[in-house]
């Protein structure tokens, strides 16, 4: 390693770039690892009440079909929680109630969406709000497949092509219930204990701003203005914030052009703790989704240390949102859980709100999504990379895009690539 810094350089500190300098650590290659944060996790971040009880204000649900996130639960010995979801879906406003069926009939256009071949010319050209447009489905149906689909991709569906639906749900390999658990202490301690494995590898508060690329070497320039070499790099952050990173010599047209399609997702996450599940008392589960704002959702994520509601805004709900600042988010939330469940819904014991929206880090949402119509092979380019630059996020993940699974898969996806080059 004469003359480096390092074997490996990784920019950032995301479930990406803290499993694949675990996996690099474990090869036996010399790595230092900058984020540009205070804290590590990205996406995955965590909050604590008055009293100290922690809870994920981002990335956050785990199930058994996860087999990497599973192992690290185990490998540091996090408790997990099943997510309680016995009792009735609730279904708002009350003038919609009737129309819960409509979430079943979305799950059938769902699949009758990923039954296409994503390139399908038929489809060519096509966003997803435009294909929904043609089907014949019920309205009811329709709209609830519009929410589910600004909910979990964090955009309009207008701006998100078919294809990239298709493909991005297809690769999202679970049959089974993807909110199954959560973990007790939060699923952000795991990425706290992944960088205490690293010690000293580890430099927060340092973003990495360029590369540059010379005789099969590369040195990366800091926010901090310091310059440090190493054999490969690993750039393991979204594809905007990829995009925002300096590269001499340029890169060359196609992976700049596969960088540049891509937009952030726009998402809040609210936690409502209460002193008691008393929707229950009701036969209900605490999931909820509006019909008269598309994106919005609730769902039960109460433990022995805490009882509590999360809410989900997303995309051009969460977009607006955030426009009207913390004041607003936090009265129309108490508001709508009111008209929902009831009076004693005001008695909030606590509430955290963590708005994504424009986050400087990692954009806004769970993930970025391809908006170019066109950009087929922008996934396939990344992953390609310009060695010795990798690149490494949830978006690109061989499985399970845009969750945690996904991040931590691509991440030792990318330290493969590395470990074989070297």
């Amino acid at each position: 390693m004469s003359g480096y810094d390092a074997d490996v350089i990784v920019a950032g500190a995301g479930f990406s770039g803290l499993s694949a300098a675990d996996a690099l650590v474990s090869a036996g290659l010399d790595v230092i690892v900058l984020e540009a944060r205070d804290r590590v996790g990205g996406r995955v971040e965590a909050m604590a009440f008055a009293d100290g009880v922690a809870i994920d204000t981002a990335g956050q649900f785990i199930c058994d079909e996860m087999p990497n996130v599973m192992a690290l639960t185990r490998r540091f010995s996090l408790p997990l929680v099943e997510t309680p979801l016995e009792g009735n879906f609730l279904v708002q406003p009350q003038a919609f109630a009737e129309t819960g069926s409509s979430f079943a009939e979305s799950g059938r256009i769902r699949a009758r969406a990923n039954r296409i071949d994503p390139r399908d010319p038929g489809i060519a050209g096509l966003t997803a709000g435009e294909w929904l447009a043609r089907q014949n489905d019920p309205p009811g149906a329709k709209a609830s497949y519009q929410a589910m689909v600004e909910g979990l991709w964090c955009r309009a569906i207008g701006e998100i092509p078919l294809w990239y639906l298709i493909d991005n749900d297809r690769r999202t390999i679970s049959n089974g219930n993807e909110l199954q658990y959560f973990a007790e202490g939060t699923i952000h301690a795991a990425a706290e204990a992944l960088a205490v494995t690293l010690g000293q590898r580890l430099r927060l508060e340092t973003p990495v701003v360029g590369v540059a690329r010379r005789d099969g070497a590369v040195s990366v320039t800091t926010g901090k203005g310091d310059v440090l070499t190493a054999r490969q790099v690993i750039i393991a952050v979204p594809p905007v914030m990829a995009s925002r990173i300096a590269h001499e010599p340029d890169l060359p047209q196609p992976l700049a052009g596969a960088l540049g399609v891509w937009q952030s997702g726009t998402v809040i996450k609210a936690l409502v703790r209460y002193k008691r599940p008393f929707w229950r008392e009701r036969g209900l589960s605490g999931m909820i989704m509006w019909r008269d704002t598309l994106g919005l959702f609730a769902c039960d994520v109460s433990s022995v240390q805490a009882t509590a509601l999360v809410i989900f805004a997303g995309g051009p709900l969460a977009a607006a949102w955030s426009a009207k600042g913390r004041a607003f988010i936090e009265a129309e939330i108490r508001r709508r859980l009111v008209e929902a469940l009831g009076a004693e819904a005001a008695d909030v014991a606590g509430l955290l709100i963590r708005d994504w929206v424009d986050d400087p880090w990692s954009g806004g949402g769970y993930s970025d999504v391809i908006s170019d119509l066109q950009a087929y092979d922008a996934e396939d380019i990344l992953r390609a990379g310009l060695p010795p630059v990798h690149f490494a996020s949830s978006e690109l993940a061989s499985s399970f895009p845009a969750y945690i699974e996904g991040a931590i898969v691509a991440g030792r996806e990318a330290a493969a690539r590395v470990i074989a080059a070297l």
